[in-house]
């Protein structure tokens, strides 16, 4: 095959793809500028509130496991979005702990993200979330080598316009809330209609 036809049938291939990215909307403005500021992920919740911790590098969270769903993901630290919201993981393999609350295990609660899927419909690291049941355990590594272990009490979907804000706000123990998309794909608001909410409590440190 010569040079030319070689790129000839590259083309169409790379129209589709960005075909495809461009039609999941926020997710792929994100991806493509993960940098910026003023993308806002279409998966996070605002955030009003968390306390914000002083924080040890040895005792931050660097990987969650959950066995049940056969998990082992590497734990970002991000913040906020100039929009208020929790910043996504820049990639679909990883999770992403906030940075502006507590550390897991520490007082209060601790929040982590996951993708469901990515802008291809490939899936993400929180693909199967939904499989996970109340009773499970899951594990946070820390950067010193550290295990918390954690344990399922409760899961819940929320319209994606009214999750509640005690995901990072609650107090009274040391918890872990994993959250991720759920339900179907509004086009029009680029974004999934709902968000599961898996809410954990520090069990062993």
């Amino acid at each position: 095959m010569t040079t030319i036809n070689r790129k000839i049938r590259i083309i169409p291939l790379l129209a589709a793809a960005i075909a495809a990215l461009v039609a999941w909307g926020a997710v792929t403005t994100y991806i493509l500028v993960s940098s910026s500021t003023d993308n806002a992920p279409a998966m996070s919740p605002m955030v009003e509130g968390g306390v914000q911790n002083k924080q040890s590098t040895s005792t931050l969270p660097a990987r969650l496991l959950i066995p049940s769903l056969h998990i082992n993901a590497s734990v970002q630290h991000v913040g906020r979005t100039a929009a208020g919201l929790m910043r996504d993981p820049s990639n679909f393999t990883d999770v992403a702990w906030y940075k502006g609350g507590p550390e897991p295990g520490q007082e209060g609660s601790a929040v982590i993200a996951g993708h469901l899927d990515n802008a291809l419909g490939l899936d993400g690291v929180f693909k199967h979330l939904n499989d996970i049941q109340t009773g499970q355990d899951i594990e946070v590594r820390t950067a010193a080598g550290g295990t918390l272990y954690f344990r399922v009490t409760d899961i819940e979907n929320y319209p994606y316009t009214q999750v509640p804000e005690d995901i990072f706000t609650k107090t009274g123990g040391s918890y872990l809330n994993l959250i991720t998309c759920a339900g179907v794909w509004l086009q029009q608001e680029r974004t999934y209609d709902h968000r599961l909410v898996v809410y954990t409590t520090l069990i062993q440190s």
